[in-house]
């Protein structure tokens, strides 16, 4: 302890000399002094991100390059607040606003972040059981008749062994976060990787191009379906399911750049290190490095090549059988589904065109074995399309489960008032490992039972987002929390006009993506969440004047 002591003393002295130093200066120091920053960038660059990405390229093209970085931007943002108001006063979040804000809106907080731990755990388990089977041809079910379970103790095993090397003290913490840094490296570099592969056939100028916003495909489909549309039976219904599907894609993103439980893992991080105000400028730069730029980064690269090999394209198997490959098995229930709408609103004396067919076909969802399989044919490769994309793939879902167990040990320890590093933090932080190893195998795969899983748990999430950014809003404007460190000034009215703007974006995005999943159960559990944080504000108020 004494060693931690010193350790955080000299941190703290260094970051004070360097405080008045040049910007390039600090940002060599606050480089290896980083850490909190790379536990969100871990936890980001998940399975929900790739398959974002990958599809956000094959509805949009390079048209939708802006979009994730500028969410992200909105999502480094709220972080920064979270982060700035808990070194400033040292206590922690949760305590913070059930004593400052609203006991309804902490519990929530907190509710939510385990439910989407303990869910989100699956797909991570799916995702890198599918990819040491199908990149790496390990443990397949072919030759293995449990290899799915063997896939799955093995992610179990070693993320639970990292996790458990953050709980072994100073040194621990240290160690994990080395760790972290060179998987989500690795991530960034396997998917940077792809890009030089495919350099040579890339549309740079419309690549750039793309990280320009444009708002105007909100209203209208990406450019590149304009022409297909106009040849096609009906324009009026492919318009409406291209804008529909490229719609629903833009707003979910706007609200799960960030996920409700990243903004429970980064105060407590912070904490876990002994960080403090001498710390606010270290943790926005670590942000940026740790959290940002590898999330730009790759899903920057991950957008480009499904845009590259996906958008306005198709299997030529779907339409021609002579043609078809094992690739193409794959994406036929969903082609006979696309092909089935329209045959729904030609009718029966009407046969879809072969326009209507081939927008079938460019519509269906490719998940990241349909994107490593076209590299394979671009390259002729496949060393370089399986392995290099397989282990970012696998890279992206072991160091997500990780970090899922991480912020639900924190998650157990503030539910159960226990103390970090005791025997329940210990079984808290393996809790989403058991059911995700479990559950990828026994409930993922089961349509039913996966609906019963998502739908609340994504629901529950995303009216707790923007209501964490209420929270987050009210936090930083309270000056019984924030004392002396509320922002003054020109600061002030500067930072809560962002915070704004990020919150009618997280709003807009929830909102949208709640009546998508739930529809009027949805806005119905909206409303009952903020009536019970309404009656326990004014029961709390009157308490307070009681007194």
């Amino acid at each position: 302890m004494s060693d931690s002591n010193d350790n955080l003393a000299v941190e703290k002295t260094l970051l004070a000399e360097v405080s008045q130093k040049p910007l390039l200066s600090r940002w060599g120091t606050y480089t290896k002094l980083s850490g909190p920053g790379w536990l969100q960038g871990a936890i980001t660059l998940g399975g929900g991100s790739l398959g974002g990405s990958l599809y956000l390229g094959v509805i949009g093209g390079y048209e939708l390059l802006w979009l994730q970085p500028l969410m992200m931007i909105f999502g480094v943002l709220m972080l920064s607040v979270i982060g700035y108001v808990t070194l400033s006063t040292g206590e922690k979040p949760f305590q913070a606003i059930n004593k400052h804000i609203n006991p309804v809106l902490g519990w929530g907080w907190l509710v939510a972040a385990m439910l989407a731990n303990l869910v989100w755990a699956m797909p991570q388990f799916a995702l890198g059981t599918a990819a040491i089977q199908q990149n790496f041809k390990l443990f397949s079910e072919d030759n293995w008749k449990y290899g799915q379970h063997i896939c799955a103790a093995i992610l179990f095993i070693v993320g639970a062994t990292v996790v458990w090397s953050y709980d072994s003290g100073n040194k621990g913490v240290k160690y994990f976060e080395i760790i972290l840094k060179v998987m989500v490296g690795i991530v960034v570099l396997s998917f940077f990787g792809v890009i030089i592969v495919m350099a040579g056939e890339l549309q740079w100028g419309a690549i750039f191009a793309g990280f320009i916003p444009n708002f105007s495909l909100l209203s209208e489909p990406a450019s590149k379906f304009t022409e297909i549309i106009a040849k096609s039976s009906d324009p009026d219904y492919w318009n409406d399911v291209i804008l529909s599907s490229q719609r629903d894609r833009m707003v979910t993103a706007a609200a799960t750049a960030v996920g409700i439980n990243m903004t429970f893992l980064l105060p407590y991080s912070m904490l876990r290190k002994g960080w403090g105000k001498e710390h606010r400028g270290l943790a926005t730069f670590d942000l940026s490095i740790g959290l940002f730029m590898p999330f730009f980064l790759a899903t920057t690269c991950v957008v480009i090549a499904s845009a590259s090999q996906f958008h306005g394209k198709y299997d030529e198997g779907l339409l021609d059988p002579a043609k078809k490959t094992a690739l193409t098995a794959k994406l036929q229930v969903a082609y006979d589904k696309n092909l089935s709408g329209i045959q729904a609103k030609l009718g029966e004396a009407k046969e879809p065109n072969d326009t209507d067919k081939q927008l079938a076909a460019m519509l269906v969802s490719r998940d990241a074995f349909q994107l490593a399989g076209s590299l394979e044919n671009l390259n002729g490769n496949k060393a370089v399309s399986q392995i290099v994309f397989g282990i970012g793939v696998l890279g992206m879902a072991l160091s997500t489960i990780i970090i899922l167990m991480l912020i639900n040990g924190f998650v157990v320890t503030e539910m159960l008032g226990a103390e970090i590093g005791g025997i329940k933090h210990k079984i808290g932080s393996i809790v989403p490992g058991i059911t995700g190893a479990l559950g990828s195998i026994y409930l993922w795969s089961n349509a039913g039972a996966k609906f019963w899983l998502v739908v609340p748990t994504s629901v529950f999430g995303m009216v707790l987002l923007p209501i964490a950014y209420i929270t987050f809003f009210l936090m930083i404007n309270s000056k019984s929390l924030m004392g002396d460190a509320l922002p003054q000034g020109n600061k002030r009215i500067a930072l809560n006009i962002a915070m704004l703007v990020a919150l009618v974006a997280a709003t807009i995005g929830a909102g949208w993506s709640i009546w998508s999943k739930a529809q009027w159960a949805g806005v119905t559990a909206v409303g009952v969440f903020i009536l019970v944080a309404v009656v326990a504000h004014f029961l709390r108020s009157g308490r307070s004047t009681e007194k």
